[in-house]
């Protein structure tokens, strides 16, 4: 196709999945406070992961959230499982202690294992980045 060409006809605008248009992206961002001291196994694989779990509290509820049951009860939190690949990231999690402050930047994935009542499957972050806040980022790659 010619430089400066579209491939989309004169007049017509992109579907969803093309281009600039439809950004597409798995950013997960969470700031909140360390459950547990992070966790180091090792897979059938060989491959090394540090898990932990992160405590995020829900906002405060309003009038207004527009939700069916009027928006979280005070003092309800969220517990999200993160999970470490990379040798930065495993470190970085290792060395946090239990109650720590930490943010984590990564991205949602769903995880299938088996079980002897079957197939199951969790949601957890992959995270790319493990940090207190206010403190230089470690990153994974």
């Amino acid at each position: 196709m010619p430089r400066g060409a579209s491939a989309t006809p004169t007049g017509a605008t992109p579907s969803a999945d093309e281009g600039p248009a439809h950004d597409v992206r798995n950013e997960v961002r969470l700031c909140g406070r360390l459950s547990a001291p992070a966790e180091e196994r090792t897979l059938p694989s060989g491959d090394v992961i540090v898990t932990l779990r992160i405590v995020i509290p829900r906002p405060e509820p309003t009038r207004r959230s527009g939700s069916p049951d009027g928006g979280s009860r005070p003092g309800q939190v969220d517990t999200i499982d993160v999970v470490c690949w990379s040798a930065g990231t495993r470190r970085a999690a290792l060395r946090l202690d239990a109650g720590a402050t930490i943010e984590i930047a990564g991205a949602l994935r769903r995880r299938f294992f088996a079980t002897p009542s079957g197939r199951q499957s969790r949601y957890e972050v992959e995270a790319r980045t493990v940090r207190r806040p206010g403190r230089r980022r470690v990153s994974g790659t």
